[in-house]
């Protein structure tokens, strides 16, 4: 199935600052994660955010909360954002029934995200080049959960030339300068 921009939404979860530095490849999760935000807000694809426990974690990293929309966090204490009150709610609001799920961390929040929101009846991409977790080893079993769930794993490049479609045009121009 061909990701498509019209159908998307781009999910961002937890990628905070007291729990980045504990990951396996937190700086690619930042770099990954922020190519598609700046991506998906030049296509006009909604991006709906996560913190969780943000009292204890803290907020979204700086480098990522400074492309984010305004209001696009969404504090969470349940690890999937199915679960967060009024989440699934703003998700609706989109009308985006494909998520791109991107953050941290894989065996955990994103994997239970992933999962109910695949029992739900959306089609979900896991960037897997953009999602980590403290142990490489959880990052592979999380992916290859999501996989047998359905979840289809795909990188930041197939994300972004997949809500392009071709070639050519300015927004090809300017955005595939941000994977150069």
């Amino acid at each position: 199935m061909l990701i498509e921009r019209q159908r998307s939404c781009l999910l961002v979860i937890d990628v905070q600052e007291r729990l980045l530095p504990a990951m396996a490849s937190g700086n690619q999760v930042v770099a990954n994660g922020a190519v598609l935000v700046k991506a998906a807000a030049r296509l006009g694809v909604p991006v709906l955010t996560s913190e969780q426990y943000p009292k204890g974690l803290g907020p979204t990293v700086p480098a990522l909360a400074a492309l984010l929309p305004e209001g696009a966090a969404i504090p969470k204490s349940e690890f999937s954002c199915a679960a967060a009150p009024g989440y699934v709610e703003r998700l609706k609001a989109t009308g985006r029934e494909q998520l791109i799920l991107t953050g941290i961390e894989a065996h955990v929040c994103v994997l239970q995200t992933a999962l109910q929101f695949r029992g739900l009846g959306y089609s979900v991409f896991v960037v897997a080049d953009a999602v980590s977790s403290r142990k490489p080893e959880s990052v592979a079993l999380a992916l290859a959960r999501m996989r047998d769930a359905g979840a289809v794993a795909v990188t930041t490049e197939m994300v972004l030339f997949e809500w392009l479609g071709r070639a050519g045009t300015p927004e090809f121009k300017e955005l595939s300068a941000l994977i150069r």
